[in-house]
């Protein structure tokens, strides 16, 4: 049972960059779906939360209406779109299961010029 995401990377302000998060070993589709993200000397922070079958979907204030998370659950794998990415995104992004108390390795997210 794991996920792995990619995806991460350099990216100029006001970029965009989509992240994603491949599930193994389990039934993905019955599970919520969240990303969080944490930057050095910063707590963790929800970034994204997508129930069963995307029915809805919940985001931080700091993110809300820039990016967007959706799932596809044939592919087993949830995404994270950003868009107008800022210097303050910079942060290691996180898939979680929080039913299932898993999270996978993470991927580097870097905003700057």
């Amino acid at each position: 049972v794991q996920v792995v995401e990619s995806g991460g990377g350099l990216v100029q302000p006001g970029g965009s960059l989509r992240l994603s998060c491949a599930a193994y070993g389990f039934t993905f589709s019955t599970y919520f779906m969240s990303w969080f993200r944490q930057a050095p000397g910063k707590e963790r922070e929800l970034v994204a939360r997508i129930t069963t079958i995307g029915g809805r979907k919940d985001y931080g204030d700091a993110v809300q209406g820039r990016f967007t998370v959706s799932r596809d659950d044939v592919k087993n794998i949830v995404y994270l779109q950003m868009n107008n990415l800022k210097p303050e995104d910079t942060a290691v992004y996180y898939c979680f299961i929080e039913a299932l108390g898993l999270r996978g390795q993470g991927t580097q997210v870097t905003v700057s010029s």
